[in-house]
């Protein structure tokens, strides 16, 4: 089975739609295209974006339960938030989780420590679907494509990722497609004699944070990365242009990548 482009807007809005028309279009456009498009990515490719999507939302769950639950501490009573603000974030839900109550409590003290049980439960629950999703997340990259994995900043949320815009070879033209994709292709931005450009706000923005993600890490972590924006800025560039160029650096570094992989796309 092969995949055809999908006619245009304007043609479907002006000649109507129903089956036979979508048939009629798509055989012309398959008999006029010099090249059939390739087919998808395959069931790995799908699977992968199906269990970011899944992790994604066990994070949000875990990161706004943990927020009201420092909400309700802040309200709690004075010797329960006395004894709660001094614990980490591991005590914390530890000892959340293992509150209990009385008869000779107040009904706001009741109330406070079953809210405050409810929510710590919530985020270790949260927090152990995310690690599991993870886990699967890793295997399905390492069939995929390995050697994503052994770049600086690279774990599997991000391998992920990539894997999945990228999708297959043949999807996009070149590494300069990838990089609008990405959202990191330079945008003109220049008035009077002011000559600069700026990074793209569009594309795929669950890409960008990928490799925004990437170069925070080499940042902090990657000599060579510290080096390269030392020397941009010492150049006259600002520190923001500084790390546009190495996004744009780093979105042709993974395309090739991507590119020279053998993943088992099935």
């Amino acid at each position: 089975m092969l995949e055809i482009s999908r006619t245009p807007r304007a043609e479907r809005r002006l000649r109507g739609k129903d089956d036979s028309l979508d048939a009629a279009r798509t055989a012309r456009a398959a008999l006029a295209s010099e090249r059939l498009a390739l087919p998808r990515g395959g069931e790995r490719r799908e699977a992968l974006r199906l269990l970011l999507v899944a992790r994604r939302s066990a994070v949000d769950v875990r990161r706004e339960a943990l927020g009201q639950l420092r909400g309700v501490i802040v309200t709690a009573p004075d010797q329960l938030r006395e004894e709660l603000r001094r614990l980490s974030v591991g005590r914390l839900l530890e000892r959340c989780s293992r509150l209990r109550r009385s008869s000779a409590m107040s009904a706001d003290e009741i109330a406070t420590r079953l809210v405050l049980r409810s929510l710590a439960r919530r985020v270790q629950a949260a927090t152990v679907e995310a690690a599991e999703l993870e886990r699967e997340l890793l295997g399905h990259v390492r069939a995929l494509a390995p050697a994503l994995l052994d770049e600086r900043g690279v774990g599997p949320i991000v391998a992920a990722q990539l894997i999945v815009a990228w999708s297959h070879r043949g999807r996009l033209r070149s590494e300069a497609a990838f990089a609008r994709l990405a959202g990191v292709a330079p945008v003109p931005a220049s008035s009077g004699k002011t000559t600069r450009h700026r990074l793209s706000r569009g594309g795929d923005r669950q890409l960008n944070r990928a490799l925004h993600t990437v170069v925070l890490h080499r940042r902090q972590h990657d000599a060579a990365t510290k080096d390269y924006i030392a020397r941009r800025i010492a150049e006259g560039k600002t520190r923001r242009d500084a790390v546009r160029l190495l996004k744009r650096y780093l979105a042709r570094h993974l395309y090739r990548l991507l590119q020279q992989q053998e993943p088992l796309m099935t």
